[in-house]
């Protein structure tokens, strides 16, 4: 399961446990080496092991530099995968919902190393999806947003009906073009909820690079290719309680 520790990852794990035809066995999650923060998401890895320990599966850390070139992630990424590859692992579940070049992108590199995407919430409608979250009780909080399409007060708000609500025309309201990042705290499948502090609120932004080969800069998920594209981004740290 590639796991940011969001919302999509945490409903598609939802309901990649109800499919018969999967056994889950492991999270894998990009990690800021630098920083031990979840990739884009900011999350302290902290509270990233208390969702694995909720979840009861043993979690991988893809660990990054920051600005990684292309060439970089994707030979770290072959890393992680070959030896999950050999643990006999054949699928890797993702939460991407209507992407399709980051689609091809992953069935293309799991193809090198001999195993197959699947991804449990593929083209479904995003008030389908977020019914789904909000009547499972699953419960998070916003922890990133990107400044082109939101300002700073959405960040640190709880991803919530009123949330939905307020999110400005043309923003999408799954996130799924980057929009916003979230911390799930609670879902149906954690063993109890996670207490945690909301901390400061912290802009950074990320400079456009030469090439889209050069660097890799923030992108709209933990596993997925870079986007050419410089953003501004508030952050919420958050604290483990």
């Amino acid at each position: 399961m590639n796991w940011s520790g969001g919302k999509d990852s945490a409903l598609a794990l939802y309901h990649a446990l109800r499919n018969p035809e999967l056994q889950l066995n492991a999270l894998l999650t990009s990690v800021n080496a630098q920083y031990q923060r979840v990739s884009m998401h900011g999350v302290r890895v902290q509270l990233l092991e208390a969702q694995a320990q909720r979840i009861g599966l043993p979690l991988t850390q893809l660990l990054l530099p920051e600005m990684p070139d292309m060439s970089t992630y994707e030979a770290q990424m072959q890393a992680a995968l070959a030896p999950l590859r050999a643990q006999g692992i054949t699928h890797s579940v993702f939460g991407d919902i209507y992407l399709d070049d980051l689609r091809q992108y992953r069935e293309q590199q799991l193809a090198r190393v001999g195993m197959q995407a699947v991804f449990p919430l593929w083209q479904r409608p995003n008030e389908e999806l977020l019914r789904d979250y909000l009547g499972l009780g699953f419960r998070a909080i916003v922890v990133c947003v990107n400044d082109r399409y939101l300002d700073q007060s959405f960040c640190g708000r709880l991803l919530n009906e009123e949330f939905l609500r307020d999110l400005p025309a043309g923003v999408d309201s799954c996130g799924e073009n980057g929009e916003y990042h979230s911390f799930v705290f609670d879902a149906p499948y954690f063993s109890s909820p996670i207490p945690f502090e909301r901390g400061e609120l912290v802009h950074r932004t990320y400079q456009a690079p030469a090439s889209s080969q050069s660097t890799c800069p923030p992108t709209t998920d933990t596993t997925a290719p870079p986007d050419p594209v410089a953003a501004g981004f508030w952050y919420c740290d958050l604290h483990l309680a």
